[in-house]
């Protein structure tokens, strides 16, 4: 009975106890971060700024904004660094510039067709020597030269155990696609491949072929001994999508056989959130260096008046880029416009809902369940309320001592109920969330559920209402 007593004594404190903090600090942006600015990348660079540039809906144009925050970027003055020639080459559909720092130097890497020919689409690029490339002077270096004189586009670039890689799209002679994915060794400068080239993907799944047969916009990111390869898919309506390729870490990213694809798109349109259409990504870090950022762009609504390219409104979008216990990114949704979602964790465990009952799980699938906007309280200013990202407008409430996720209903008590104090937390970090109409009371969590009880001022307590946000 002794050893039955000190089992349940010890499974009783791990459920009230937090495990030790393995999540990146939360980071929030105001969505959108430009307007009517697509196939965004945003580069962090040793200066202590970001460096963002876009396609301008025009396709007349490279322009170039910098900030010491991502959130800055919105509010950045912006500069033209180059504009489309008047005729010949580069003179039509300036597309999906990337700004890298190679070497000292400053490089961008854009597409653009011909004034006598707009679709004929090529990848060029551009040198800057200056620290300040909004202020320098930029040298054309050309066209990239692949193994096919064909559409091409969308060329980055990364390096791996030393190495400098070319990743590409491109139409492939006898093969019947808009474009495929490549990758090649960066020769003796920034805009020359050397060796092989190799055909990562062709995209043949129903959600890569939406109105076209597209692979396009790749980008890289290295973590847990992987790389992961995210790509864009189908037409550029709301049908796009990202799509993943995964190649060990110790493996020859020129190997085609190293890589991977998903089965499923990884990040899709959600009309639960209005965001529609997100692609064409790229990747950067927080200012602390803590969390991965996925910057992409998406439009606000689903349906276009015509050719989705003519459409202007793609806007350009951050979120935090969550890891899963595998090593793998989970994207979650396209979280709504505003401020971007947190998760509150205890430990390794997140709080979420689950058929609407609040919970705590680890490794929770959708991710979308355990993300939550930190809005002005429902009862006003000086108290805040946690809605839903999956399912807006409805909100963290307690109902009967139970922590419940439920739409509002406009009533003076579920805005009470779902309204709280945020407070230092209760183990002196981290934070604790108070109700509104049951002061004394606060979130916590108890044999894996959220309830809202009384503070009895215990340290199995106040471990359980202590959360950190991630």
């Amino acid at each position: 009975m002794r050893l039955l007593r000190l089992i349940v004594v010890v499974a009783t404190l791990l459920l009230l106890t937090p495990l030790p903090a393995q999540a990146s600090p939360a980071v929030q942006y105001g969505n959108p971060i430009a307007a009517q600015r697509a196939d965004p990348h945003i580069f962090k660079h040793t200066d202590g700024y970001y460096y963002f540039t876009a396609t301008a809906p025009e396709y007349d144009r490279i322009v170039l904004r910098r900030a010491t925050t991502i959130q800055g970027l919105a509010s950045a003055p912006e500069t033209v660094i180059w504009r489309k020639h008047s005729s010949g080459e580069m003179g039509a559909h300036i597309w999906a510039p990337e700004i890298h720092f190679i070497n000292g130097r400053w490089y961008v890497y854009f597409a653009a067709g011909r004034t006598d020919d707009v679709w004929r689409i090529r990848m060029y690029v551009l040198e800057s020597t200056a620290a300040n490339p909004l202020t320098g002077s930029w040298t054309e270096r050309g066209r990239i030269s692949t193994p096919w004189d064909t559409f091409s586009l969308d060329a980055s670039t990364f390096v791996h155990n030393g190495i400098r890689y070319l990743i590409w799209a491109q139409q492939e002679p006898g093969i019947s696609t808009n474009s495929n994915l490549y990758i090649a060794r960066m020769g003796s400068n920034p805009w020359q491949i050397t060796g092989n080239t190799t055909r990562l993907t062709i995209p043949t799944l129903a959600w890569e072929t939406r109105g076209y047969r597209v692979a396009e916009g790749p980008s890289v990111i290295q973590r847990n001994g992987r790389l992961f390869m995210t790509y864009s898919a189908s037409a550029t309506d709301a049908n796009y999508c990202l799509g993943l390729l995964t190649a060990s870490a110790s493996a020859d990213p020129l190997n085609a056989a190293s890589w991977t694809k998903s089965a499923n798109p990884v990040f899709v349109s959600n009309a639960a959130t209005s965001q529609y259409g997100p692609g064409h990504n790229s990747f950067t870090v927080s200012e602390d260096g803590q969390s991965d950022l996925l910057v992409y762009h998406d439009r606000s609504y689903q349906n276009i008046s015509g050719d989705p390219l003519n459409d202007p409104n793609r806007r350009t979008r951050v979120q935090k880029i969550y890891w899963r216990a595998d090593g793998t990114p989970d994207f979650g949704i396209p979280v709504p416009d505003g401020a971007t979602p947190v998760r509150l964790m205890s430990g390794s465990y997140a709080v979420r809902h689950w058929e609407y009952r609040v919970r705590l799980e680890t490794n929770v699938t959708p991710l979308a369940d355990s993300q939550f906007r930190q809005v002005t309280g429902l009862t006003g200013s000086g108290t805040v309320s946690l809605e839903s990202t999956n399912f807006p407008g409805y909100y963290l409430r307690h109902r009967n001592h139970e922590g419940w996720v439920e739409r509002s209903d406009g009533s003076a008590l579920f805005r009470s109920d779902a309204s709280f104090y945020r407070r230092t937390g209760l183990t002196g970090s981290g934070v604790s969330y108070e109700s509104v109409n049951f002061p004394g009371y606060f979130l916590r969590h108890r044999s894996g559920l959220v309830w809202v009880e009384q503070n009895d001022g215990t340290a199995a307590f106040h471990g359980s209402a202590t959360f950190t946000l991630e």
